[in-house]
């Protein structure tokens, strides 16, 4: 019946990961190395797109490069709906999230190769893979627990520890291979940590007893045919757009992230607009996934601001922090570690904050603590950029800092966010609600690549209050309408 909880896919034995189920353990490892190539590639790509051509660089502009980096991972989120679909009509999550590493391998393995046109032949497999891996994962992730359990935070919190774990580590080793002696080689790095991921993942299926064994609304027969003959034709028809803005000299760098920027919008609006107007979805399933639209909302904003730390904020790593720590000069990429290891800090403490409170404190209250904490951080970052001002050099205890207020606000809400919308997701979008979630990241990084471009001719500090007081403004918007939320959610907490 529309609205009930799935049935719990149950690991076989006793055996538990941190007091939950073995079968976290399997998918905490692929996703802590899926995480690691991702992360791993992501420190360096944007000093490796401005690095000069001298330099073994690309040396693209930096407002150029920003935009790329936001629609690269935009890509890689708003791919995570189709992924959903996959699994949910053909593959089921758990092969799904097996194809989706190898393919995402293959990616980094392309960029490895030393040449110019590689690192955009590898983004495209890498997006690819990401959007078959990255929903399903999470997914069976919320198969291991009851729709409302009070541990279910506590568990995505847990999982959330393993993703960082693997960001934490990947940029100490690209960033050191890729800018102290040369970039592919970082790539090449990632490349291999995505290849343990596979392979642990395989060695560790027995754990997953059925959870993502089955399609969750198989396609067959007549209508599967149909379906694979309609992937076929868009793809096609993704061809033939290629090549005619090629004939026309129109497939440029700013043309194809412009164009992708559209259309991650339109996704949006267009699949939101699908999932409330579905007439078999009940009406309690409706009422919440009108709660949902404002918790993506919040989150696109959210995610606009927070993801600029491997474009905008990594760019004033490399040129206006003094790295230099007893005569030797850190790699820039090495501060993307200093997130995620507080996230690993944070996370238990997070987990057992979550479970302590249970449900005194809602989703949306949660949402708007992270938005006010997220635009802090950059109210912070102008106060480094002022002190910036002039060619000086200041000390990356600023960048630290602005890392540390952004990981309170990113735990307040983004573990709570998968966990919510595995809550809230009406049986029939069971995964593709997943990809939904990612899809806000998306819409958050295609607008957020846009908005990077103004860090190049708006004045830094400038930059920087501009958009951290709209983050704080929109917080308390959330704060107002926190209680008219929770009611649309109808029970969910």
């Amino acid at each position: 019946m529309a609205g009930d909880a799935p049935i719990e896919a149950r690991p076989p034995g006793g055996k538990t990961f941190f007091g939950h189920p073995r079968a976290l353990s399997t998918l905490f490892l692929t996703e802590m190395w899926e995480r690691f190539s991702f992360y791993g590639m992501r420190a360096i790509l944007v000093l490796y797109l401005t690095a000069a051509v001298a330099d073994d660089g690309l040396g693209i502009r930096e407002s150029t490069a920003n935009a790329v980096y936001g629609t690269y991972n935009a890509m890689v989120y708003l791919m995570a709906l189709p992924g959903g679909w996959v699994a949910d009509r053909l593959l089921g999550a758990r092969r799904s999230v097996l194809w989706g590493g190898v393919v995402i391998a293959a990616g980094h393995y392309v960029m490895a190769i030393p040449t110019g046109w590689s690192v955009f032949a590898g983004m495209t497999l890498i997006v690819l893979g990401t959007g078959l891996l990255k929903p399903n994962i999470s997914t069976m992730v919320g198969d291991l627990y009851d729709r409302d359990s009070p541990r279910r935070d506590a568990g995505f919190s847990i999982f959330y520890m393993g993703i960082n774990l693997g960001a934490f580590i990947a940029p100490l080793i690209t960033g050191f291979l890729g800018e102290k002696i040369n970039w592919h080689l970082g790539f090449g790095a990632a490349a291999v940590g995505m290849t343990f991921g596979v392979l642990q993942y395989v060695l560790g299926q027995r754990n997953l007893g059925d959870a993502g064994a089955r399609p969750a609304d198989p396609l067959l027969g007549a209508d599967r045919r149909r379906a694979l003959n309609r992937i076929g034709l868009v793809t096609l028809a993704v061809v033939v757009v290629v090549a005619i803005l090629a004939l026309l000299g129109l497939f440029t760098v700013n043309t194809v992230v412009n164009l992708l920027t559209l259309v991650t919008v339109l996704v949006a609006v267009g699949y939101f607009a699908r999932i409330l107007t579905d007439r078999e979805i009940s009406a309690t399933e409706r009422s919440r996934m009108k709660a949902y639209t404002w918790l993506f909302v919040f989150a696109a904003a959210f995610w606009l601001i927070y993801d600029q730390a491997g474009s905008v904020l990594n760019i004033f790593a490399a040129d206006r922090t003094d790295r230099d720590v007893l005569g030797f000069t850190f790699p820039a990429s090495w501060l993307q570690s200093v997130n995620p290891i507080l996230i690993i800090i944070g996370a238990p403490l997070a987990a057992w904050l979550w479970l302590k409170l249970g449900h005194r404190v809602s989703t949306p209250m949660k949402f708007a603590v992270g938005l006010i904490l997220n635009g802090l951080s950059f109210v912070l970052m102008a106060a480094a950029a002022q002190a910036a001002v002039g060619g000086g050099l200041v000390s990356p205890w600023w960048l630290v800092a602005v890392y540390a207020i952004q990981v309170a606000g990113e735990l307040s809400l983004s573990p709570v966010g998968l966990s919510a919308t595995t809550k809230l997701a009406p049986v029939k979008y069971a995964s593709q609600m997943m990809g939904l979630w990612f899809l806000a990241s998306a819409v958050g990084d295609a607008i957020g690549g846009q908005v990077a471009r103004l860090a190049e001719t708006w004045a830094e500090p400038t930059y920087f209050l501009t958009f951290g007081l709209a983050s704080v403004v929109l917080g308390l918007a959330a704060v107002m309408f926190a209680r008219h939320i929770r009611t649309l959610m109808a029970g969910i907490h």
